[in-house]
């Protein structure tokens, strides 16, 4: 059984639908199973530590999973057009990993959440990808032969799956955004059982 990390951060919930959505599609390919895991709040305050084990949602990734797993689906909130600071303290605590070239030709995918339609979405997946480009991961998007793709009003792009969650956060995923969300981890479960055999 090959295990698919969908590894995310998520503030108000949206971004851990995206994921859970992810994990679905990853879970209806034969022979690979999602794991999901989440990251902690950073803090501005030196003495702050979160708890080990968090209060809902996934548990916290460990560097293990990353060893582990056969693929990646890298979640985060956009933030001014960029990945969350939570999700980036934790990639830029990967150097081990890079070193030992733990994820180089595994497969991995990206996906995010925003408040607004053009609130930065496309420029948070693509920045999230440049770590994962340095980790040497082979980076799979949404072909435009996902129907979906060229009919959502909302979120959804090539570079990843999206949700717009509104400004008060609470816009409920589209369908067309649940569909994306769903071929994105069928799609890079697929590619994880097609890189494994070689």
């Amino acid at each position: 059984m090959l295990d698919i990390l969908v590894l995310y951060y998520s503030q108000h919930g949206s971004t851990l639908e995206l994921a859970r959505l992810i994990a679905r599609g990853v879970d209806a390919v034969p022979g690979c199973q999602a794991r999901l895991r989440t990251v902690p709040k950073v803090s501005a305050v030196c003495e702050a530590v979160e708890a080990a084990i968090p209060d809902d949602g996934a548990p916290y990734v460990e560097r293990q999973d990353l060893i582990d797993c056969a693929g990646l689906a890298l979640g985060s909130p956009t933030r001014f057009g960029n990945m969350a600071s939570a999700m980036k303290y934790f990639l830029d605590g990967t150097s081990g990993e890079w070193m030992q070239g733990a994820l180089a030709g595994k497969p991995a995918c990206v996906f995010t959440s925003s408040a607004s339609m053009h609130g930065g979405q496309e420029s948070t997946l693509l920045t999230m990808m440049i770590p994962l480009l340095h980790h040497g991961m082979v980076i799979a998007g949404l072909p435009y032969s996902e129907a979906a793709l060229a009919a959502t009003q909302s979120g959804g792009t090539p570079y990843g799956a999206s949700h717009v969650a509104g400004l008060d956060k609470r816009q409920a995923i589209s369908e067309h955004e649940k569909a994306l969300a769903l071929a994105q981890g069928k799609r890079l479960a697929e590619l994880a059982v097609k890189l494994a055999a070689r």
